[in-house]
């Protein structure tokens, strides 16, 4: 009898820990941003895309180097290939580029020495 007694507290607790969890997990989801995968373009030496993070909330496209890349060039266009915004940047700082218009956009890092990195997202309203 009293296995069974554990058996049930145990599963008491866990279904009890599962709901705020579960509502935490939500909160994170729906707080605006969504991350923006970095892939490999043309990297000819040790790939470096972990230290780059990018993300989109709204109109707002963020990015964090987190190391020393050196002098980063970024490039912000549509998915069609049209300029929306270019510009380097000394990492491991950070940058937040407005993207003024809905649609589906992608961010180009180049490296120093030639590495290219990149990442798709769309702005919505």
């Amino acid at each position: 009898m009293q296995k069974t007694n554990l058996k049930q507290f145990v599963l008491l607790v866990c279904f009890t820990l599962i709901i705020p969890w579960c509502s935490a997990n939500s909160l994170i989801e729906n707080d605006g941003y969504s991350n923006i995968p970095v892939k490999e373009a043309h990297v000819q030496s040790i790939p470096r895309g972990y230290s780059i993070l990018a993300s989109i909330n709204g109109h707002y496209l963020m990015v964090t180097f987190t190391e020393n890349l050196g002098q980063v060039a970024v490039e912000v266009t549509t998915a069609l290939g049209g300029a929306v915004e270019c510009l380097s940047i000394t990492t491991p700082n950070g940058l937040q580029i407005y993207i003024p218009n809905t649609g589906d956009y992608i961010v180009t890092f180049t490296l120093p020495n030639g590495d290219e990195y990149y990442g798709e997202f769309t702005v919505t309203d």
